[in-house]
């Protein structure tokens, strides 16, 4: 006798299924700085990258399964090649690679046994913040239009909070990259992340002709220094603003 299990039940165990996949991943970060936006993942590996170029101002991001997500990765280069050769650079853009990261994600969730186990981002500068593209696309296919900041993969929703908590419009390169790393350490309050812990690159608006850049651990770790090092100057001041208000007080 066949075992029937009807479709709503279906859906539900797959989507059950790549959820636990894509959370048992490390998080990575995606966040607007004043010059372009900021890509960051909690991955060691010098070698297996889950922050990628695409194309001149496109950028891609993943977690979840290395082989799955780098399948996806190679045909968004295949697609960004085809059509900025038949019809013009400025023809591809994020939207359109989005839109068909959307396809091949719903077809592979609906008509397979076994759904990717991936959450992807394709990002896109412009000319300035408010033509900056960022689009978060899920397991099943569902496309969501983000601004500001994104977080994807592991405990999502510790590191959401913690950049809802953290993030400002318009921070330098330093202090956002400062921001993204606290909200990647908010998983594991014992757990610190250092320079080398990091993969990030930036689409910097400001660049020319290719805008996407991978930092190294030097540098890095020179933005951390530099974030925390204004950190400790902004309360410093603090501090001795309030001493000054007290002191005028008497």
């Amino acid at each position: 006798m066949p075992f029937y299990v009807s479709p709503e039940q279906q859906m539900k165990d797959k989507a059950d299924y790549a959820r636990k996949g894509i959370s048992r991943g490390r998080s990575v970060v995606v966040l607007q700085y004043d010059d372009g936006i900021l890509f960051v993942a909690d991955n060691p590996s010098r070698a297996l990258h889950k922050i990628s170029e695409i194309y001149d101002r496109i950028a891609f991001a993943a977690v979840g399964k290395y082989n799955e997500f780098e399948n996806l990765r190679l045909g968004g280069v295949r697609y960004a090649d085809i059509n900025g050769y038949q019809y013009d650079r400025r023809d591809v853009t994020a939207r359109g690679l989005a839109n068909v990261y959307a396809q091949s994600l719903g077809t592979i969730f609906t008509e397979t046994n076994k759904p990717y186990e991936v959450e992807l981002v394709v990002a896109e500068v412009g000319a300035d913040a408010d033509t900056d593209q960022i689009y978060r696309l899920t397991f099943d296919g569902s496309v969501a239009d983000e601004h500001g900041y994104v977080a994807m993969g592991g405990q999502a929703d510790a590191v959401a909070q913690a950049l809802k908590d953290g993030y400002r419009e318009g921070s330098s390169l330093a202090v956002a990259l400062r921001t993204a790393v606290r909200a990647l350490e908010a998983q594991d309050s014992d757990r610190h992340l250092d320079a080398k812990s990091l993969e990030v690159a930036v689409l910097d608006r400001h660049r020319e002709h290719r805008l996407f850049r991978r930092l190294t651990a030097r540098r890095i770790g020179d933005l951390l220094n530099e974030a925390d090092g204004a950190a400790d100057a902004g309360d410093a001041a603090d501090g001795a603003t309030s001493s000054s208000d007290e002191a005028d007080e008497d």
